[in-house]
């Protein structure tokens, strides 16, 4: 089964202020844009760089790719069927104004074809859209719409725990 799946934000920040946020992906303190406080936290066995592995909770990954203040591509090392990468891309529209996009793309097997349905795709979506939010409040001081988890994440969170 074939996953792809897109989130974006524009953002009234110039691209190179967007690329920090990329820039800051760690987990840490320093990280403004992975949403840390409620999710797992991201993590990484040194510094930002291509060869970095890492991930968040049960999924792993490896940064096959990383173009500072623009682009990173990081490709799944588990949970066991995820075959493929997600990204984030800084796409400037004008002086003022930045999408942030993140895509996954991936071919799912074996229990991932049952699991990324039923469970991490919600996760997922909603640990994005609260990284998003993060980023819309570091560029701009609030968040317009903020997201908000369905009761199906609430429920998927309190198991997880």
């Amino acid at each position: 089964m074939g996953v792809y799946n897109v989130h974006e934000r524009l953002l009234a920040a110039g691209g190179s202020d967007v690329g920090a946020l990329v820039d800051s992906l760690s987990g840490g303190a320093a990280d403004r844009l992975w949403p840390h406080p409620n999710w797992p936290a991201m993590e990484f066995d040194r510094p930002l760089a291509v060869g970095a592995t890492g991930g968040h909770g049960p999924v792993r990954y490896t940064v096959t790719a990383y173009v500072p203040g623009t682009w990173i591509r990081l490709a799944f090392s588990g949970p066991r069927g995820f075959d493929g990468f997600h990204e984030f891309a800084v796409l400037p529209v004008d002086g003022g104004r930045t999408v942030l996009r993140h895509t996954l793309a991936m071919r799912v097997s074996g229990p991932a074809r049952l699991t990324w349905p039923a469970a991490y795709r919600w996760m997922h979506d909603a640990c994005l859209e609260d990284g998003l939010d993060r980023a819309e409040l570091a560029c701009t001081g609030t968040v317009a719409r903020p997201a908000r988890w369905t009761p199906y994440v609430r429920l998927l969170r309190s198991l997880a725990r």
